[in-house]
């Protein structure tokens, strides 16, 4: 058998396992109606036990900020404190965060963050020794957050006894850009289902927002790694290895709506900044200390993951070159469709998704957003790739700085009723 042919092999059994788990997961929140049921918040009994305290980093947010306070300002729940973290050298913000916490006395304390470096679990942990509540939230400057949902939240934590409690987030602005669609999707199958099984298994790497953490809990664990680009994947490893309970759950009616990256570039700059952090937290190792072998390997295999979208993205050209070029036994060349077939799997089912995605969210999904799912997967899928590739490199090489995405409100009118968004 011939090099190439060995290669063909080895690369197309590494693409369909990766597809394989890719699909499983996926489905998970699927399997059985029973399932689904279990993802989704219980119904609050109207009894306030817990307080809150909501941290709300900002930093050159002065488009969203404003309107994000405003919504977390009509929470159904009384006992709630909004902490907004600004940088001492971003005045703007801070005039916008000041501004607003005059027309809320009592509710809103604005808090600066004098670290040199500057990113947001640095900003976190500045703001940690203001808490007051039982239990910290995060959110981001540019969320869209639901009235009913410290509610809801309040009652999961006495309901379940948790320790954290991990609310759903969705990007909702799936018609923005050729991507969006995509982006949009992608965060609905991971916190409609991929987050669920993570929580089963008992490794979880928490959501960047709408997380919810008892502050002693916190406390104990020293907060944020200040120094990791994925503060809220570590802190979820940091926090399950020393048997923290974890609750998920996924609400459409409750969930916190956030806008998907301005272009292309800061899509990759964000999706880089994720796997590096990845990378980082499987360096620490802290995820070896989770109690079950089981919990190990999902950590280990979530961890590297990076490295197996950067292998995808120098492998297919070069599996399609060599397909192309050599001259490949039949079954070798049978062997080769192997990841396609979990591959069409996973495509069919985001197919489904998508109608289930704009059912939930009173969207209408016409037949070119189909088209548009189906012909931009590919482009997206080597957006992610490069994305890997440039962690990989830059892990390997020190660059650690904080890339930071703009937002500038594009889901703030996307949720308009379905006829709106139908042209």
């Amino acid at each position: 058998m011939t090099l190439a042919a060995v290669v063909m092999i080895f690369v197309s059994l590494v693409l369909a396992a990766f597809a394989a788990v890719t699909l499983w997961w996926t489905m998970h929140a699927w399997r059985t109606p029973e399932t689904l049921a279990g993802t989704r918040f219980a119904p609050p009994d109207g009894e306030q036990h817990l307080t809150f305290s909501l941290l709300l980093p900002a930093r050159h947010e002065t488009a969203v900020l404003e309107h994000t306070v405003e919504r977390l300002l009509r929470s159904t729940h009384e006992g709630f404190e909004i902490i907004i973290i600004v940088g001492h050298d971003d005045p703007e913000t801070a005039e916008v965060a000041h501004r607003v916490a005059l027309g809320a006395p009592g509710r809103i304390l604005v808090v600066t963050d004098h670290n040199e470096q500057k990113n947001k679990p640095r900003a976190l942990n500045t703001a940690l020794p203001y808490v007051r509540g039982d239990v910290v939230g995060v959110f981001d400057a540019e969320d869209q957050v639901h009235p009913l949902l410290l509610e809801h939240v309040d009652h999961a934590f006495r309901a379940t006894d948790a320790d954290v409690v991990q609310g759903g987030v969705q990007l909702i602005n799936f018609h923005s850009s050729w991507y969006s669609l995509q982006n949009c999707l992608e965060y609905f199958f991971w916190f409609r289902s991929r987050l669920h099984l993570h929580a089963k298994k008992g490794f979880i790497p928490l959501g960047g927002n709408t997380v919810f953490v008892r502050s002693d809990v916190l406390r104990r664990a020293n907060g944020w790694d200040g120094t990791c680009l994925a503060e809220d994947c570590d802190l979820g490893v940091r926090l399950s290895s020393r048997g923290a309970k974890v609750v998920v759950a996924y609400d459409a009616t409750i969930v916190t709506r956030e806008e998907t990256p301005g272009s292309v570039t800061a899509l990759l700059k964000q999706r880089t900044r994720w796997h590096q952090g990845f990378l980082q937290v499987l360096r620490k190792g802290e995820w070896r200390r989770l109690p079950t072998w089981r919990a190990r390997m999902l950590a280990r295999y979530t961890l590297t993951s990076p490295f197996l979208q950067a292998f995808s993205g120098v492998v297919i050209p070069l599996g399609v070159a060599i397909a192309i070029w050599a001259q490949l036994p039949v079954f070798v060349a049978l062997v080769t469709f192997l990841p396609v077939l979990p591959m069409a799997a996973t495509l069919m089912f985001q197919i489904v998704g998508l109608h289930d995605f704009g059912r939930q969210y009173d969207l209408r999904i016409r037949w070119h957003h189909y088209a548009k799912l189906v012909l931009g997967s590919f482009p997206y899928a080597l957006v992610l790739s490069t994305a890997a590739l440039r962690a990989v490199w830059r892990e390997y090489t020190g660059k650690r700085n904080w890339e930071l995405t703009t937002h500038v409100g594009a889901h703030l009118s996307a949720a308009r009723p379905a006829t709106e968004v139908a042209a």
